[in-house]
């Protein structure tokens, strides 16, 4: 009878409870950290992929500057952006204009940010550093910090092409500034040609953001680690005006929300 009693019992519980009353209620604040799973933006100027087709992953994001203006981001977010690079600094004096009110834009609608910096070459680094630390507040919530690094043949105000040795000495000047104050290793942004050029092959101990819009990074960059992959420059968003440059986290959804967790706080 003790035995059928309790059998009765539990039977009892087990109809007063729900799946959602067995699991732990997230708060009204949290929201996904994947916008939309492996989303496929439309592009003004596609490329054909033969491999490794970027929607294939399944966290997208995008990255901005003065250039993309009043961004409608709810509805970014709600078309699959899920993280987003804003351009902050320029040199040792130049700011983005735009650059406070995507900050707090993104951060009010749940899109995890990062600031980068654009690298002027005719500025020394210690300089630039400290010019990117006077603009960016040190915010715990925030991806880490990105250094740019491309050249830039067309600067109506510098000409200077240092070598590889110089590049990466300015580059390591930079970063570790940077990471002492923000407290997170700095995100290396670069291009094919920059790569190569600079031989960042054996750059390591930072993550890397690596363009490429005609090939996937293995492609274009052999075996040499990333992070993250700008796959083009001419996609189309909703909630954007005109062409934005997009990309892709690499990994799965479950290692984003890991990487998430190690380099926000």
């Amino acid at each position: 009878m003790r035995r059928l009693a309790v059998l009765f019992m539990l039977t009892l519980l087990g109809a007063c409870s729900t799946v959602d009353d067995l699991s732990p209620s997230p708060s009204a604040s949290s929201s996904p950290t994947v916008a939309v799973r492996a989303p496929r933006f439309a592009d003004s100027k596609p490329h054909e992929w033969d491999s490794g087709a970027p929607w294939n992953y399944a966290v997208h994001g995008t990255d901005v500057s003065k250039y993309q203006t009043s961004i409608d981001w709810p509805t970014a977010k709600a078309s699959g952006i899920s993280f987003a690079f804003i351009k902050a600094t320029e040199g040792g004096d130049r700011f983005d204009e735009y650059f406070s009110e995507h900050w707090a834009r993104t951060k009010a609608n749940g899109i995890p940010r990062a600031a980068y910096h654009f690298f002027y070459f005719c500025t020394p680094a210690a300089v630039q550093a400290r010019w990117f630390i006077q603009n960016v507040p040190v915010d715990r919530s925030a991806l880490p910090p990105v250094l740019d690094m491309e050249w830039n043949p067309n600067s109506p105000t510098c000409h200077l092409r240092p070598d590889a040795a110089t590049v990466r000495a300015e580059m390591t000047t930079f970063l570790e500034i940077v990471e002492r104050r923000y407290g997170k290793k700095p995100i290396i942004y670069t291009s094919v040609d920059f790569f190569e050029d600079n031989e960042l092959s054996s750059f390591r101990g930072y993550p890397y953001w690596l363009r490429s819009v005609a090939g996937h990074p293995r492609e274009k960059y052999g075996s040499h680690p990333f992070t993250f992959w700008q796959y083009t420059g001419t996609g189309i968003v909703p909630g954007m005006t005109g062409k934005s440059d997009i990309n892709v986290f690499n990994g799965s959804e479950a290692a984003w929300n890991k990487w998430l967790r190690q380099n926000t706080r």
